[in-house]
């Protein structure tokens, strides 16, 4: 069995880390929970056998390409084509990356292995959620329309993820702007114009303290930036615990705008997600172990282990999932009403939908609220830079008169 690193927090809070040996990773989850311990982080130890330039390979291909790749294996499936077959008629125009990966699956599904365990064995970008949906269309025969629900969800990932980008680059840009200019101002532009009124006059308080932070970027700007160095080490480090990283996605939750964004976003991914695996065929806690990997948020995530637990002693999804008071009231409501209903995979589904307009609308809101907060922030400090620059010159006009 491979090795599995894994990082956890026990009952009492401690942090804790390790190796443990494991079927797969929901076995290393499993093994952990037996002990009393939630665990955070699960990864893979990836063996050292396969070098060069599979290796290499592995790297380069993106997800992107891993969506197409599975989509057209579904339709080619859907097009009554046997599993063999339609590895070889995608392997003839694959692309440089994709070809080494089909070539591994053509390999080992001639050798009788199915096709999950073949996109396990080679590793990322196969995770455990492409695997699972894999082994689901194995088991159920109905591997053209599971494929192309697993194309479905990865194409809806990879859109959100372009969607959170750009609406994160606008501000972004004009955040480095405002810095930029910023500080080309003050090291600049101002002692150039200030430095020949002080022997002349007792500055005002703001040109002090405008000059000051002036020379000392002048004077220790590489204490300043291996200071930020030093703290950038020191945060990254600090978040790698995970206590500290349970703590500090809990806090992104509750910022406003920030928080209400980042549990849109994770709760459509959980719908869909969810969703689509259940109706692919997938036991409920199997899709619940999967999909805690995909909320990017650690407390939602060990929000996710104790429904986990919970549903898996005999109680219903629903009551967990409220309990824990980071989901919405209207996701409770549709897994209530999935369950009494017997349509569980449908309710979530249809209602990701919703869920994917509102992720939408809250980064709508964020866009257009933030380019303003950061608008008033320079406002403000070009307010204070202008004191710095008029205050002596008026005053050196009266003096003058």
């Amino acid at each position: 069995m491979p090795d599995y690193q894994f990082q956890s927090i026990t009952n009492s809070g401690e942090a804790r880390s390790g190796v443990l040996k494991g079927r797969d990773r929901s076995d290393v989850v499993q093994q952990l929970s037996s002990r009393g311990e939630t665990a955070t982080k699960v990864v893979k130890i990836k063996s050292s056998k396969k070098t060069g330039a599979g290796s290499a390979v592995k790297k380069r291909l993106s997800k992107v390409e891993m969506a197409a790749m599975i989509r057209e294996l579904a339709t080619a499936q859907e097009a009554g084509l046997p599993l063999m077959q339609a590895l070889r008629t995608i392997r003839q125009q694959a692309s440089p990356s994709s070809g080494p990966v089909l070539d591994h699956f053509i390999q080992s599904v001639e050798s009788g292995d199915p096709l999950y365990k073949s996109a396990a064995e080679w590793g990322e970008p196969f995770d455990d959620l492409i695997v699972g949906m894999l082994r689901a269309a194995d088991a159920s025969g109905q591997m053209s329309t599971i494929l192309h629900q697993l194309a479905d969800l990865l194409d809806r990932s990879l859109e959100l993820k372009r969607e959170l980008l750009g609406a994160i680059m606008y501000p972004a840009i004009i955040a480095c702007l405002i810095g930029i200019s910023g500080i080309v101002l003050v090291t600049v532009l101002i002692p150039r114009l200030i430095e020949p009124l002080a022997g002349q006059m007792t500055l005002p308080w703001p040109t002090l303290v405008v000059m000051g932070f002036a020379s000392f970027i002048i004077n220790w700007w590489i204490w300043i930036l291996v200071g930020f160095g030093l703290i950038l080490f020191a945060w990254k480090s600090w978040v790698a615990v995970p206590e500290n990283r349970f703590w500090f996605d809990r806090f992104k939750l509750r910022v406003p705008l920030l928080g209400r964004l980042l549990r849109d976003v994770a709760v459509a991914r959980f719908t869909r997600t969810l969703g689509t695996l259940t109706s692919a065929g997938l036991p409920i806690l199997d899709g619940l172990k999967i999909t805690r990997d995909t909320l990017g948020n650690a407390a939602l995530a060990q929000a996710v282990d104790s429904v986990q637990e919970q549903v898996s002693s005999g109680k219903q999804l629903a009551e967990p999932l409220e309990r824990s008071g980071l989901f919405p009231p209207l996701l409770v409501q549709v897994v209530n009403l999935g369950e009494r209903s017997g349509k569980l995979e449908e309710m979530l589904l249809h209602s990701a939908t919703a869920f994917d307009r509102q992720v939408n609308a809250s980064l709508k809101i964020f866009t257009k609220a933030l380019p303003p907060v950061l608008l008033i922030i320079m406002a403000a400090l070009a307010c204070f830079v202008l004191a710095a620059i008029l205050l002596p010159l008026l005053e050196l006009q009266s003096l003058v008169k």
